[in-house]
């Protein structure tokens, strides 16, 4: 057995997130994104002589959110000085946690219900930011290069997972869920595009059937979950041809080039004493009384995995694929609590939760202010009949638009006031002898042409016809 289907991926995942604190960890700058470079900087963060460290209260609070909805135990914990020379940290040093880490020993469990350990999530400060001057933007190619402290001891917290990774898309689906319970924590925005979520992928290749790992190597630069995916595949079927054609897997640190399709290597894979840990001698040992760690616990909220639960049990108990597909993008934007309190106010749930996961999430920030009442009667007129799907998607679009509103009104001033059984039976009739091939063929039993005639008699009433009706006269006179 050879190529590809005899080996196996074993991946672990590090996310660094970056907290939704006012200011950074250490100092009272401001923590912010988008900023003119080094407006946000001060003795503190940049590691100036006399300078001292003050530990961010809610950063810690944040942290001990992320742990809790981790399932991870929260520890008596200790700061330590992480040593290295770049210049992206003014002072040389990352004040971060190493051998006692705030959280340990949790685990997450994905929407197909796998598990994925967690080993550590641990604080830390942020680097500063390089952009390399030159073409393509890396420091083999660059210029000179230039450094924004802004981001310089912004808090984060390092989210290591244990090697229980098998593939790209359990990987993706691993950092999508984080993610989400990131969000859902109030502990971060979880903007990948911002940086606020960063992602290293370390990855090997080990024969079917062997326990033992093969030598990982580290990808970083995965910006989005689609080159996480890319990226993974790529160093995973890279290490299998060297393994298959003699040569060995290289321990080291590898970029992403999401242009080329293609990691490519940036320097030797550091180990924990390269970086000469030691204590923080200014900073005292952290450890969170039973009071706090029961308040952090109770003032969680339902995570996604949760709330997806909730909108699958207001479906009947079970969801389509479609379905299931319309919850997750409900939940990712928030919008689960428009749909069960629509559905509270007695609109179908099938239909709550697809114009919530179509035609509201194209307008997500107006979907946050359309009242519940407001969403729940607009449905109820579609559900009803007195609008049709078409109708209904216009009203919800208009009171998107300002915010809300009556959707009876909003109708009435579109001009979708229902129209009498009568004049519908004429506008059908005249359709229908306008088009006499195609209404022998609907006779017949070409069913697809139902569209046809419906398309021609919202034409002819401006819009004002309902579907469903127009499609029970095509019906009745079909006999």
């Amino acid at each position: 057995m050879s190529g590809e289907a005899a080996w196996e991926m074993v991946i672990g995942l590090e996310v660094h997130c970056e907290l939704a604190t006012a200011t950074k960890l250490f100092c009272g700058c401001r923590n912010a994104f988008g900023d003119e470079p080094n407006v946000n900087v001060c003795p503190v963060c940049l590691g100036l002589p006399g300078s001292l460290p003050v530990l961010n209260a809610f950063a810690v609070e944040l942290a001990m959110r992320i742990g809790t909805a981790l399932h991870c135990e929260i520890r008596p914990s200790t700061f330590a000085r992480k040593n290295y020379f770049y210049p992206d940290q003014a002072k040389d040093y990352q004040i971060s946690q190493y051998d006692q880490p705030i959280n340990t020993g949790g685990w997450l469990e994905l929407p197909d219900g796998s598990r994925v350990g967690v080993t550590r999530a641990h604080m830390e400060e942020d680097t500063g930011k390089l952009t390399h001057v030159g073409a393509g933007g890396r420091i083999n190619s660059a210029h000179h290069a230039l450094v924004d402290y802004n981001r310089s001891g912004v808090p984060l917290v390092e989210i290591v997972s244990e090697p229980d990774i098998r593939s790209a898309g359990q990987a993706k689906a691993y950092a999508a869920e984080l993610r989400g319970i990131l969000v859902a924590t109030g502990a971060s925005d979880g903007r990948m595009e911002e940086g606020s979520m960063r992602v290293d992928a370390n990855v090997s290749v080990r024969s079917f059937g062997t326990d033992s790992f093969g030598t990982r190597c580290e990808i970083k630069n995965l910006n989005s979950l689609r080159s996480l995916g890319r990226g993974i595949d790529y160093e995973a079927a890279r290490q299998i041809a060297l393994i298959e054609s003699g040569e060995r897997v290289v321990l080291e640190t590898r970029h992403w080039d999401e242009s080329a399709g293609r990691t490519e290597s940036m320097r030797s894979k550091e180990e924990a004493n390269d970086y000469r840990y030691f204590p923080e001698p200014d900073l005292v040992p952290l450890v969170p009384d039973a009071a706090w760690r029961e308040r952090v616990r109770a003032g969680l909220g339902p995570m996604p995995a949760d709330r997806r639960s909730a909108l699958v049990a207001a479906l009947g108990g079970s969801a389509s694929e479609a379905e299931a597909d319309q919850i997750r993008a409900v939940v990712d934007l928030g919008l689960d609590e428009l749909v069960r309190a629509a559905v509270d106010g007695g609109a179908p749930a099938p239909l709550a939760l697809a114009r919530a996961a179509n035609e509201v999430a194209a307008q997500s920030d107006a979907g946050l202010v359309l009242t519940p009442e407001s969403f729940a009667a607009l449905l109820a007129l579609e559900s009803g009949g007195q609008l049709s799907a078409t109708q209904s998607k216009a009203v919800l679009g208009l009171l998107l638009e300002r915010g809300g509103g009556d959707p009876s009104a909003v109708a009435e001033e579109l001009g979708y006031e229902a129209l009498g059984a009568d004049f519908l039976a004429g506008v059908v009739a005249e359709v229908i002898a306008a088009n006499p091939d195609e209404w022998a063929r609907y006779v017949a039993g070409d069913d697809k042409l139902t569209g046809l005639f419906t398309k021609e008699v919202m034409q002819a009433t401006a819009g004002k016809a309902n579907g469903k009706e127009v499609a029970a006269e095509l019906r009745r006179l079909r006999g």
